[in-house]
């Protein structure tokens, strides 16, 4: 074990040394590559995720999630197999996108709400890109074709759906789970009516947390800035990275397999380019689908597109490693958890294409010298955090109503045996 940690630190190295050599080599290639990582987390990131990272830790402070946990639970225990509050995170995390997920749920196990494998489970599902980003920068941005954005949109959710309902299986039957955590008392205190017990919940974890207002918001905004810091470095170095490899053309192996791999498929070659460029960074590979050639039908851009967004890229990956470094939960079922996800999102493209586009009768509807760039798409800050309040408010409306529903229709079941 010790040897193979020594091989593993000699190459990370010495793969850091080749970097630092490709960067003097091409400063001007690394500096734009830099500036443009920056303009992503500036322009795309920042707005979407900070507002609901703070926002987040407010609500947890004040006990609104052990609030919802309580809940929800009837309807996240017997779908996803993790407690109530992981309807919040679910909501949030699809409202702002990656990291979000991961770092709620690395709070709840640090309040010791979720167990390892529950918290595996949770962010498994609630790694997601943001509505925003998939409306604005990807469908209006780089394919200048606002019509994919349901298409897109409907199949990385539900593949997220479906990516939960798999992953309920994970860890088997875990001991130290409760049956209902978000509570928090001896339930011989607790009363019986849900939404009661979901204020006392909410009562005490307010109780428990004792910071006054000024303070919560304090260390709500200093660790939300310490994070989307450490998320914007990841970008930028991910970007020049990227940018260094396609500079020295060692991305041409990989090409090739890829393009193999999609011919033995049946699906057009082309598009190796943004399923590799897709594997290290979303943006770019989002980029490389809407500019592919005007030959490859619309429906496998998309399909490619809805195949970054689900992997995330590697540059998503480390910052979820990055943000679970400090809790028990472990990088494997999550590395599966995006691979299947993935897989089901560009297959839901194919399938949701033809009820969803029956009225598009145009395969590309772009002109044919227009070049998809970041700078097609103009953010709007206001924009784009009202319309992830509106995602977040609505998935938890329509999360209470789910709840609310099972447990009304629970007792009905048991009577009737």
């Amino acid at each position: 074990m010790a040897a193979s940690q020594r091989l593993t630190h000699v190459l990370v190295t010495l793969a850091l040394l080749i970097l630092c050599v490709l960067m003097v080599l091409y400063p001007a290639e690394t500096w734009h590559a830099g500036v443009r990582g920056l303009s992503i987390w500036w322009d795309v990131l920042f707005p979407s995720l900070f507002p609901f990272l703070v926002l987040s830790e407010l609500l947890l402070g004040f006990g609104i999630v052990h609030f919802l946990g309580t809940l929800l639970n009837p309807l996240m225990r017997p779908l996803f197999r993790v407690p109530g509050s992981g309807g919040f995170v679910f909501a949030v995390s699809c409202a702002s996108g990656y990291p979000t997920g991961a770092k709620l749920t690395a709070q709840l196990w640090e309040q010791k709400l979720v167990t390892r494998e529950e918290g595996e489970r949770l962010v498994a599902f609630t790694t997601s890109s943001d509505p925003i980003f998939m409306i604005g920068a990807v469908s209006v941005g780089f394919f200048h074709n606002v019509a994919i954005a349901p298409v897109l949109v409907a199949s990385h959710y539900a593949a997220a759906f479906l990516v939960g309902m798999l992953m309920r299986f994970h860890g088997g039957t875990a001991k130290g789970s409760q049956p209902d955590i978000s509570s928090g008392s001896p339930s011989e205190e607790i009363p019986k009516n849900r939404l009661v017990r979901a204020i006392y919940a909410m009562h005490e974890a307010r109780k428990a947390d004792g910071r006054a207002f000024g303070e919560l918001l304090r260390q709500a905004v200093s660790s939300s800035l310490r994070l989307i810091i450490i998320v914007g470095g990841l970008v930028v170095f991910f970007s020049v990275m990227m940018e260094l490899l396609v500079q020295t053309g060692w991305l041409g192996g990989l090409y090739g397999i890829t393009e193999q791999l999609l011919r033995h498929s049946g699906l057009p070659p082309s598009l190796s380019p943004s399923l590799v460029g897709g594997l290290f960074e979303v943006t770019l590979g989002n980029k490389e689908a809407g500019s592919a050639g005007a030959s490859i039908p619309l429906v496998y851009k998309v399909a490619a597109a809805a195949f970054v967004l689900s992997w995330g890229g590697l540059s998503v990956h480390a910052q979820i490693m990055s943000v679970l470094s400090n809790t028990p939960m472990r990088y494997g079922p999550f590395l599966f958890a995006r691979a299947i996800h993935a897989l089901i999102a560009p297959v839901l493209v194919l399938l949701l294409w033809t009820p969803m586009m029956s009225r598009s009768s145009s395969p590309v509807l772009m002109e044919p010298g227009f070049i998809p760039s970041l700078s097609t798409y103009t953010p709007d800050w206001g924009l784009i955090f009202l319309s992830g309040m509106i995602v977040f408010v609505s998935l938890i409306v329509l999360l209470l109503f789910l709840a609310i529903l099972s447990s009304i229709l629970k007792p009905r079941r048991h009577a009737k045996k």
